[in-house]
């Protein structure tokens, strides 16, 4: 049997990649992480495909314990700020395509240099999020 293939907007639409090999386009909304957890629960073995545009600096650092991320400048230009060793590491995104993979359980954040769109492919599973320092 062949499936039915659509198109989808990864603005509106994001994808939850099962360990597997499936594929599941959830929509975004208000609830969107809460309806992630009611249909997956904690995540495992499972990334998610995800893009955001931001013109201001994120206020949290975050980090993922199951897997690396994979983190995609679109368009504009962006630091890529890495706690490692006691230390921050910046690496500055400016050329549409570059790409970062961070490393399991590193603790990251962005600052915005220009209005920037950036694509994910993340290990939500154990994801720890806390307020930026300044």
């Amino acid at each position: 049997m062949t499936s039915k293939v659509a198109q989808f907007s990864i603005d509106s639409t994001y994808l939850v990649l099962g360990e597997n090999g499936d594929s599941t386009p959830i929509p975004v909304s208000d609830r969107f992480f809460a309806d992630l957890e009611n249909k997956f629960g904690d995540f495992k073995g499972k990334r998610l495909v995800s893009h955001f545009t931001f013109t201001e600096d994120w206020d949290t650092w975050e980090m993922h314990p199951a897997g690396e991320e994979f983190v995609c400048l679109l368009w504009g230009q962006v630091d890529l700020i890495l706690e490692q060793d006691g230390a921050e590491n910046r690496i500055c995104l400016s050329t549409p395509g570059a790409y970062v993979l961070i490393p399991r359980g590193i603790w990251h954040t962005v600052k915005v240099d220009r209005p920037s769109s950036m694509l994910f492919i993340t290990p939500g599973q154990g994801t720890q999020n806390q307020a930026r320092r300044q």
